[in-house]
Order: structure tokens, then C-alpha cells, then sequence
């Protein structure tokens, strides 16, 4: 797998009371008396879940504003957490789909808010279907089947997968507001000639643009976690039909490209197998310089690269 980057934690917010949806969101100071397992002793972050809890109420905002009009759309939201940001989601969108993971947590998001509004899923986000989720879940949908929203703090180790995911389902998927670790929204959102540029970049932009929003400090959590986290959005619009390309060919066409970042483009492709005659003329034809480094590229260009070598017969493994 790529795309091996990540942020310490869910996203976990705190909101306002809504004037148009009552009681929806978990005033701040109230969390620690609401928040108690049945024991009644209070409930611990998961490291092993990667929760840090989002305190900064001005971001909660920004975050809920930034996914622009929703109130004819169903919002997925990764991780609600405490339930704050599904709050501020709530007063905002016709219906929150929250897929929490936490058992505790899962219980607590059910009693706090109306099922009319939120729908709890307790599971996985890498196990949620986006594309089956109208017809799973109906009430979720009664404002018609416009694509989904998605906010979400993506977890360190699996931000590769989730990120994976959301391209996967892009057909059923509108837009996403994300966090993730600020090294990580350095390379998604990356420019050509960049020292950021790479796979990473290439991937997630062929979905769709990707535009840097904010960034918080460690601070702004509890715990907080050892890095900041950059807040971006995504629209999702894939470039494949658009270039002429075939995706999953091109998508591995294109992690061959960057291989190993100190070798030329042209070294790259010879290594992964493609004759070396072929690459010469491709590179001619489309052309780039003999001695390009992938990072250099913009996408038009390894487009282009892909269909050369297509048209010269050369097999792309």
C-alpha cells in the first residue's frame, strides 16, 4: 500500500447550541459530567484508537462552515467521538450518518442525539460501504439521493486506507473536509517541483482538487498529540476520462514513476520493466526531457507519458 502518512486521532469536537436544532451539540463544560462509562468513572482517550479530543470551538466552526451548504445533504462523519462536531453537523445537514468505532462512545451518540437527525453506525470506517449507504440506511436519505459529505480526522496508520477508500466510493461523494497530520496535507496538496510533490500528491489529486484550510497546534487537542494537523478539502471530481487515461492502470503506471525519488523518470520505468526503446520515444513524444525526475511532472504530463507508451504497445505491468 502508499500512501503511508497519518494523524494521531479522530476528530472530536465541541459546538454551540443550534437556534434550529435544540440541545444537539455537548456544551464543553458539560463533557466530563456527561462522559461516564457505566462504572461512573470517566472515559479515557484510546491511544490504540488514536482518539485526541478537538477543544478549539472556534475550528469546530470553521471545520462544520467549510463543507459549505448542507442542508440538502447527508454527511458521513469519521469518528464522531464526544459528538460535538456531529452538533454542529446536525444543525447544518439533513441527516449525519456518525461511524464510531467505540463501543462506549457509540452508546453515548445514541442517547444524546435524535435518531431523526443522527444515525449512530458502530463500525469501522474501512468496513462502511458509501456507495451502499442509501439503501442501508433510509432514513438518512429522505431529502432525496444527493451525494455524500464527508468530514473526518483521519487516524495515524490508517490514513492511507481510509484516503483509499473515499477515492474508491467518488462516485457517491460529493466533497470532504479532512485533518490529517500537517506533513501529510503537505504532500496531498503539493505543487510540481515541489519538495512535497509526489505520489501522494498525483494520487489523491486525480480524484480531485485538494486545498489547504488550516492548521492546528497539539494544543487544540486533549491529549494532545506529538504533531499539528492541517484541515483540507477535497472535491471529488477524477481526472481519468478527462487525460485519457485508465485508472488502475495509470495509478500503478504512476507509483512506477516515483519508485525511487533519486532516479530519473526514464530509470524508474526501465526498472519496472518497460523497454527501453519505448521509454526514449515516449518521453520524446510527450515531451519531457530525458533526464525529468517524476517530481517534476505536472499530471498532464504523466498523462500524457501513459498514452505515449500505450500507443507504442508498451506493456505497463
Amino acid at each position: 500500500m502508499f500512501l503511508q502518512y497519518g494523524i494521531c486521532g479522530y476528530l472530536r469536537y465541541s459546538c454551540a447550541n443550534s437556534p434550529t436544532v435544540p440541545d444537539l451539540a455537548f456544551p464543553q463544560a458539560a463533557l466530563s459530567a456527561r462522559l461516564q462509562l457505566p462504572s461512573k468513572k470517566p472515559m479515557p482517550a484510546k491511544p490504540k484508537l488514536g482518539q485526541n479530543f478537538l477543544n478549539d470551538t472556534d475550528a469546530i466552526q470553521r471545520i462544520a462552515a467549510s463543507l459549505g451548504d448542507l442542508s440538502d445533504h447527508t454527511v458521513v462523519e469519521i469518528g464522531p467521538g464526544l459528538g460535538a462536531i456531529t452538533g454542529a453537523l446536525a444543525a447544518r445537514a439533513a441527516h449525519v450518518l456518525a461511524v464510531e468505532l467505540d463501543h462506549n462512545l457509540a452508546i453515548l451518540l445514541r442517547v444524546h442525539f435524535p435518531p431523526d437527525r443522527v444515525t449512530v453506525v458502530e463500525q469501522d470506517v474501512l468496513h462502511f460501504d458509501f456507495e451502499t449507504a442509501c439503501t442501508e440506511f433510509p432514513e438518512a436519505f429522505a431529502n432525496g439521493g444527493e451525494r455524500l459529505l464527508v468530514v473526518g480526522n483521519l487516524p495515524y496508520g490508517i490514513t492511507s486506507q481510509i484516503l483509499l477508500k473515499l477515492a474508491a466510493s467518488h462516485a457517491v461523494l460529493d466533497r470532504a473536509v479532512l485533518m490529517v497530520q500537517r506533513e501529510v496535507a503537505d504532500r496531498i496538496t503539493a505543487q510540481p517541483g515541489s519538495r512535497d510533490y509526489g505520489l501522494l500528491s498525483v494520487t489523491v489529486q486525480m480524484y480531485g482538487p485538494a486545498q489547504r484550510l488550516f492548521t492546528l497546534p497539539p494544543s487544540a487537542f486533549t491529549p494532545p498529540p506529538d504533531v499539528h494537523s492541517t484541515v483540507f478539502r477535497w472535491r471529488f471530481a477524477p481526472r481519468f476520462a478527462e487525460l485519457g487515461v485508465e485508472e488502475t492502470s495509470f495509478l500503478r503506471f504512476v507509483r512506477q514513476c516515483f519508485a525511487q525519488k533519486r532516479k530519473t523518470l526514464a530509470n524508474n520505468l526501465r526498472a519496472a520493466g518497460v523497454p527501453p526503446a519505448a521509454v526514449t520515444a515516449a518521453l520524446v513524444q510527450a515531451a519531457i526531457a530525458p533526464q525529468a525526475r517524476a517530481e517534476a511532472l505536472p499530471i498532464e504530463s504523466f498523462a500524457a507519458l501513459w498514452r505515449c507508451l500505450k500507443a507504442n504497445g508498451a506493456a505497463l505491468s
